[in-house]
């Protein structure tokens, strides 16, 4: 029986990445950073970093100014029961892709009616 073990070697550049883009802004609100394997515009797969946040929109802009990904590029996606909705925008940074998320809370439909 083969059995085929993953190494750690082909996530070095995100690693450093990670370690850079905090280097050079560690006045930003801190985000919940993954390494996983994404695909920026006009590349392959690759391993980089997804930087979600979870604590207001101003958080995702300034990220998003930061890292230099276009704002035309910022997409809008929503649960399928409408209770979470979320900005997503991917590019890439330092090297790798990066894939930027800001959660958010939609406002319920029934406390606009009272």
């Amino acid at each position: 029986m083969s059995t085929t073990t993953a190494i750690a070697a082909p996530q070095i550049n995100a690693a450093g990445a990670l370690l850079a883009l905090l280097a050079a802004h560690p006045t930003l609100p801190t985000p919940e950073v993954d390494l996983r394997e994404l695909r920026a515009p006009g590349t392959g797969i690759a391993w980089g970093l997804r930087i979600a946040l979870h604590d207001g929109l101003d958080h995702f802009e300034q990220w998003r100014a930061a890292l230099l990904l276009d704002p035309a590029a910022v997409d809008h996606k929503q649960s399928r029961d409408g209770a979470l909705a979320w900005l997503v925008v991917v590019g890439s940074a330092y090297g790798v892709p990066i894939e930027l998320v800001g959660f958010y809370d939609l406002p319920d439909p029934d406390d606009e009616n009272e």
